[in-house]
């Protein structure tokens, strides 16, 4: 078990905007600018936010000529995502 990698994605799921990031990119692939109009957040925002996710290896991207398109990479964040849910429940 790669304590060092767990440790990295449970720090970029330790802020609540990431967290709606996550789910949001839960229901399938999205643009950037959807991300921070869906968030209701400024885009350099959502865009540091989003290069945590990225670095953590918890989202990946596409380029779509001008457009940047994230999805998520590692589903096991969808699936603590779901599993914290549950709990408040």
């Amino acid at each position: 078990m790669d304590y060092q990698k767990i440790s990295e994605i449970m720090k970029a799921l330790s802020h609540p905007t990431r967290l709606q990031i996550v789910e949001y990119l839960a229901e399938g692939e999205k643009c950037v600018k959807d991300i921070w109009e869906e968030l209701d957040i400024p885009q350099p925002t959502a865009s540091q936010h989003i290069n945590v996710l990225k670095n953590a290896g918890v989202i990946c991207y596409k380029k779509e000529g001008v457009r940047t398109c994230y999805r998520i990479k590692d589903e096991r964040v969808v699936k603590i995502l779901n599993i914290l849910k549950e709990e408040e429940k």
